[in-house]
C-alpha cells in the first residue's frame, strides 16, 4: 500500500504493470488465489489436488477428475485472456468512479465490444453477491431513490411521478455510527458512514421493502425512515423503527447519508454511462456500493475482488 500524508492509495498503473506484466503472471496469481480459497472436486467433493502445469488443470488426488483453472469462477467459459480480467478489475477498483465498456475496449485494443461489456457486468454481479453476504447493522437510514433509465419502448405513453417508466425505483440503506459531540465539526454530519446497500425494486410496496429489510438488515438494528406508508411494517423486523413525516425540503437533513449517497451515485453513474437500461442498473449500483463499502481498503480492494471472482461463479 502507498501512504501519502496519512491517506492510503490503491496500487497505481505502473505498480500493476510491474506486478502483472503478462498473461502467465496473471494465471499464477489466479491459481494462488484459487488454492488459497480451496478447489473442490466436482465429482467427489475432495479438496486436495495436484496442479498439472502443462495443461493448467487441477487434478483431484482422490478420483483423478480434472478441474480447469477458470472452472467454478467468474472467468468460467470466457475466451478473453486472464490479463484482460485483471486489467478490468484494477481499473474499476483503483478509481473512485468507473470505466465504461467502450473506454475499456479502446484501452485494451479489443476488436469486439460485447465481450468487454459482458466481462464488466459479470464483475459487477460478483460485487453484488459479495455484499449480499453481509448484514447492515446498528443505526440504519432507509429511503427510496429514483434513477433515470433508458426506455425500451420510446413510443409508450409516460406516467408522471413515482410510477414513471423513466425512473428505476431503488431502495437505499446506509449504516452509520454517531460521532461524539467533542469530535463533531461545524456544519458537518453528526454521524459517520459505515456501509451502504442499494436494491432495485419493481415496486415500492410494503411486501418488497419488507423482504429487502429481512435479507439485508440485522434484526437488532434501528431503522430511521420518513413517513412513507410502505414502511409501516418495519417495526416487526428490527429492534426499533423511527418514522417521521418530513417535508421534502427537510429530507436531506433528516436522512443525510441516504440522500448524499443517492446524489453521489447519480453523479457517478450518469456522468460515465449517461443512460442505463433498467435491466442492468442493479449491476452498476453493485459496483458503486462495493467501492464505497471498501473505500479504506487501499490496494487490498483489488485483491478482495480477485478473491470474490475466484470464489463465485457468475450466473444469469
Amino acid at each position: 500500500q502507498i501512504n501519502i500524508f496519512g491517506k492510503t492509495y490503491c496500487m497505481n498503473l505502473l505498480d500493476f504493470i510491474q506486478t502483472f506484466p503478462d498473461e502467465d503472471s496473471c494465471k499464477v496469481k489466479f491459481k494462488e488465489i484459487r488454492e488459497k480459497e480451496g478447489v473442490v472436486c466436482r465429482k467427489c467433493g475432495c479438496k486436495e489436488h495436484y496442479w498439472l502445469s502443462t495443461i493448467e488443470y487441477f487434478k483431484c488426488k482422490k478420483c483423478g477428475a480434472r478441474t480447469p483453472l477458470k472452472s467454478g469462477t467468474v472467468l468460467e467459459n470466457t475466451k478473453l485472456p486472464v490479463r484482460y480480467w485483471f486489467i478490468a478489475m484494477h481499473l474499476i477498483t483503483s478509481t473512485k468512479k468507473t470505466f465504461s465498456a467502450l473506454e475499456l475496449q479502446r484501452q485494451l485494443g479489443h476488436k469486439y465490444y460485447e465481450p468487454i461489456w459482458a466481462m464488466l457486468h459479470k464483475l459487477r454481479i460478483i460485487m453484488g453477491k459479495r455484499d449480499d453476504q453481509y448484514y447492515l447493522t446498528e443505526n440504519i437510514e432507509l429511503d427510496e431513490g429514483f434513477f433515470e433509465v433508458a426506455l425500451e419502448n420510446k413510443e409508450e405513453t409516460l406516467k408522471r411521478g413515482r410510477g414513471s417508466q423513466r425512473q428505476a425505483k431503488v431502495l437505499v440503506m446506509t449504516s452509520q455510527k454517531t460521532i461524539k459531540a467533542k469530535e463533531q465539526k461545524p456544519n458537518k454530519k453528526t454521524s459517520k458512514l459505515k456501509f451502504i446497500k442499494m436494491k432495485v425494486l419493481d415496486s415500492l410496496n410494503a411486501k418488497n421493502i419488507d423482504t429487502q429489510v429481512v435479507e439485508q438488515i440485522h434484526p437488532r438494528s434501528t431503522i430511521k425512515t420518513d413517513g412513507f406508508r410502505s414502511y409501516t411494517n418495519l417495526k416487526n423486523y428490527v429492534k426499533r423503527h423511527v418514522s417521521q413525516v418530513v417535508p421534502s425540503n427537510e429530507a436531506s437533513k433528516f436522512l443525510p447519508w441516504v440522500h448524499t449517497m443517492i446524489a453521489n451515485a447519480k453523479r457517478n453513474l450518469l456522468g460515465i454511462h449517461h443512460m442505463m437500461s433498467i435491466e442492468y442498473i442493479q449491476n452498476y449500483l453493485n459496483e458503486f456500493c462495493y467501492k464505497v463499502n471498501r473505500r479504506y481498503y487501499g490496494e487490498d480492494i483489488f485483491e478482495r475482488l480477485l478473491i470474490a471472482s475466484a470464489s463465485n461463479k457468475w450466473t444469469d
